[in-house]
């Protein structure tokens, strides 16, 4: 991964020349709004990071169990989704950590991968997850799905798939959420995806000590 937050192959010769790494933030919030979008990443064969809070995984642990057994990958988004990069190192080592141990408690994996919310991080941040050995990472392609609620956007299948597209390069690391119309965008947006030649990057074969 480089400065920008994109994905840069190690061994070029054996990479696919196009690729994209999916992520989605801010769950597990509920079985309505995540199925769709695990049903669609099935559908494609493609994997995914799912950025989860603390306190989320504490009311829906089956959930975030469902994303684990369905082969996807589980990263730390905080526990209560707060500003970090406003807060002491006291804050962040207590919200980055409470994460990593109810994930663990709940799947018996621990998370590899750390987004702060808000894209919101300081020096105590990127130290902290380095600590707990998380790659830090932020975004370099938004969906926008984020400023859709109450919106008058009518179509927001076809704004997310032409705000994704609109940014797209290879190694764009696409940012998502767990929302309704996400769920929705997800099989053309992947459909799209496809058609223009790129694949998805597994998690699994990042290097978190990049």
């Amino acid at each position: 991964m480089n400065k920008n937050y994109d994905i840069v192959p190690i061994d070029k010769e054996k990479t696919p020349s196009k690729v994209v790494l999916l992520t989605f933030d801010d769950g597990p919030k509920s079985e309505e709004t995540l199925k769709p979008i695990l049903d669609a990443l099935d559908k494609h064969h493609a994997k995914a990071i799912f950025f989860v809070n603390g306190y989320r995984v504490k009311e829906h642990p089956e959930l975030l169990k469902e994303i684990d057994a369905r082969g996807q990958t589980i990263g730390n988004h905080s526990w209560d989704h707060i500003k970090l990069g406003r807060e002491k190192a006291e804050t962040i080592r207590k919200q980055i950590g409470d994460v990593q141990d109810i994930v663990k408690e709940t799947t018996g994996k621990t998370p590899a991968f750390f987004r702060p919310p808000h894209a919101s991080g300081n020096a105590d941040a990127r130290a902290i997850a380095k600590e707990y050995g998380l790659l830090y990472m932020t975004w370099s392609n938004g969906s926008l799905d984020w400023e859709m609620s109450g919106t008058k956007i009518k179509d927001k299948t076809s704004a997310i798939v032409k705000n994704v597209t609109g940014q797209l390069h290879s190694g764009s690391n696409i940012l998502m959420h767990e929302l309704p119309w996400t769920g929705e965008a997800l099989d053309p947006l992947l459909t799209e995806l496809e058609k223009r030649g790129y694949s998805f990057v597994d998690p699994a074969l990042v290097d978190a000590g990049s």
